[in-house]
């Protein structure tokens, strides 16, 4: 169909004519005719009204002129238009930021329409239309959002929720747009993208039920059931055992490209420069330019993206006396600014692992889908649209480190965290000392990290009755680490860790970061409670002033 007219003056005949066919293509490829999308520069596809109030926009506004394929009137989609239909902005923001806003999402938290126009025409519709006739304060979208939040927030069921979903209806005017059952309600959540994997688990971290064992009913490890145990011992076929849930990030990355400020928010870091010398960001560390060094045709694309993962367990219920243990794991991308790479909707849940016990050094079994999600990144992920540039590149990522708490440092990484080799500097050479009244392992070596003429170095009674002169070592690097763990010397290593199966984790300098926040908390609450003498916090007891006197320290 000729388009030509679009770029004509409005008070010419083709461009008269040009409209009545518009709006005649428009009337006759869509389903309904009543309410349709209005093309002119101020609602630009988002307001739906009828044929002569959308005459009367094209011609007092004029029409869009970069909506070049009529996709949302019922010509074919073409993959050519379709990042580039996404991605139009409006005074430097999203087109579709009002939904975002409505219901605190991030532009990248959307779906990824980008084969099926009318899926992402549908929720943007959703996201326009009042829940009521006249009502400014809630969209059908938003509505039902708040509505699902409190579903999950209070564990209500399927059948609770369908019933308040039918309630809420009944007591909203005429004409509302509350979905009537939770198989409605779902299908239009469905459509923002928020998908995920839901994987069986062996209840002794064994296997994940994927790949080769899919079809499986036991584990091939310990023989235990796939299948949870009823309380009166009988298997009940369907109701796994254990879950976990699997939320894959490449989806999640190439929508943050398709957001016009969000994918120049991700180049940030090209573009700055350290004046003082000092590590400031993690784009000064030697890991971020050892990977510019070894791989630059990795360093040279500013759009690759370099990840942080962070693990922990917590206890989701509110009773502190269950010992329930939930781990989610996630990555942090360190390409954004410090002002947002730490920012909630930036922080990617990738996994989450459901209890009731702690998977400990076995959690590598449920980091096999995430790894082999980073190889592919590794590798590239062709055809991702750079919404700020225009255009499509190839997508890789390298996962830096990990930050976690000092158990679970050791949980990643296969180091032994506790016992007489605990320190992961110091490997076989860890100066432990059991203490005879505390029954205790005390590490009495760390004045060795100081400079080699300080005062502390050269008291005795402060500490353990001797001077210290020895010098720190040297941490051992990946590519020594990885031959100790593969020829079985494990002395100090418990496994291998599964992030030795990406590239070039063996060459980072710094594999594994600790959590500084959580560490000062925790000395910072025994310094308290020993100052305070409160019950139970403590550290200064009879013990202790034993201990102190075997050592040869000062009582």
């Amino acid at each position: 169909m000729d388009k030509s007219w679009m770029h004509s003056d409005r008070r010419s005949k083709a461009y008269e004519f040009g409209v009545e066919a518009f709006l005649n293509f428009a009337v006759e490829n869509l389903l309904t005719t009543t309410h349709i999308r209005c093309p002119c520069v101020k609602c630009v596809n988002l307001k739906l009204f009828g044929v002569g109030i959308i005459r009367d926009h094209v011609y007092f506004n004029g029409i869009d002129q970069s909506y070049k394929n009529w996709t949302f009137h019922g010509e074919p989609w073409e993959a050519t238009t379709n990042a580039s239909r996404n991605v139009e902005e409006d005074d430097g923001h999203s087109r579709y930021s009002f939904v975002s806003e409505e219901i605190d999402m991030d532009d990248n938290d959307f779906g990824d329409f980008g084969y099926d126009p009318y899926e992402f025409a549908n929720v943007i519709g959703d996201g326009d239309q009042p829940v009521y006739p006249g009502c400014r304060k809630y969209t059908k979208l938003s509505a039902l959002v708040k509505l699902y939040n409190l579903k999950a927030k209070h564990g209500m069921s399927d059948v609770c929720f369908t019933e308040l979903l039918i309630l809420q209806g009944d007591l909203l005017p005429e004409g509302n747009t509350i979905p009537t059952s939770m198989y409605e309600a779902k299908k239009t959540l469905c459509a923002l993208g928020l998908s995920y994997e839901k994987m069986h688990a062996c209840p002794n971290d064994c296997i994940l039920y994927r790949k080769e064992y899919e079809d499986s009913t036991n584990c091939p490890t310990c023989g235990i059931s796939r299948w949870k145990e009823g309380k009166d011992s009988i298997l009940k076929e369907g109701v796994p055992a254990k879950v976990v849930w699997y939320f894959p990030p490449i989806p999640r990355f190439k929508r943050m490209f398709q957001s016009h400020e969000t994918a120049k928010s991700l180049t940030w870091q090209a573009a700055r420069k350290s004046i003082d010398g000092q590590m400031s960001h993690p784009a000064d560390s030697p890991s971020w330019k050892l990977l510019d060094d070894k791989w630059p045709e990795f360093g040279n694309e500013p759009r690759n993206l370099r990840l942080a993962l962070s693990s922990d367990g917590f206890n989701p219920h509110s009773s502190l006396s269950s010992r329930y243990s939930c781990w989610p794991v996630i990555l942090v991308t360190y390409n954004l600014p410090p002002w947002l790479c730490m920012k909630r909707k930036f922080m990617m849940l990738t996994l989450l692992i459901s209890g009731p016990k702690q998977p400990e050094n076995d959690i590598d079994v449920y980091l096999e889908p995430l790894i082999d999600d980073l190889k592919s990144l590794w590798v590239g992920i062709r055809g991702v649209y750079d919404a700020h540039n225009g255009e499509y590149f190839t997508l890789r990522a390298a996962l830096m480190w990990t930050i976690n708490d000092f158990p679970a440092y050791g949980n990643l990484s296969g180091c032994v965290v506790k016992g007489y080799k605990a320190c992961p500097i110091c490997d076989d050479d860890t100066p432990s000392h059991r203490l005879k009244n505390g029954h205790k392992i005390c590490y009495i070596g760390h004045r060795k990290w100081l400079p080699i003429n300080h005062p502390y170095r050269r008291q005795r009674a402060a500490f353990n009755g001797k001077p210290e002169y020895g010098i720190p070592p040297e941490p051992l690097t990946g590519e020594e680490v990885l031959h100790m763990v593969e020829n079985g010397d494990r002395v100090c290593w418990k496994k291998k860790s599964i992030f030795f199966d990406l590239e070039y984790w063996k060459y980072l300098p710094v594999r594994h970061a600790l959590d500084v926040m959580h560490i000062e908390k925790n000395v910072c609450d025994s310094i308290i409670g020993t100052l305070l003498e409160i019950p139970g916090k403590n550290k200064d007891g009879i013990a202790a002033r034993l201990d102190l006197l075997n050592m040869g320290g000062q009582n």
